[in-house]
């Protein structure tokens, strides 16, 4: 999982994506508790064994 509260990974955008589970969930969570902001709703689609998700997020302005 990726640790969304490191200097290196505080990107203003970034796109989350993985299967529509737990992990997924936590991963989005993670980003949300650390200061980033979804962009917009999540997308899903279903690669023929699972639905796998994408959820952009942002950090607000002064929040880098």
């Amino acid at each position: 999982m990726t640790d969304a509260t490191t200097e290196d990974t505080r990107l203003v955008y970034k796109l989350l994506t993985g299967p529509d589970d737990t992990a997924f969930c936590e991963k989005v969570s993670e980003h949300l508790a650390s200061g980033y902001i979804l962009h917009a709703g999540p997308a899903v689609t279903f690669d023929g064994e699972r639905v796998i998700a994408a959820q952009a997020v942002i950090l607000p302005d002064g929040a880098r």
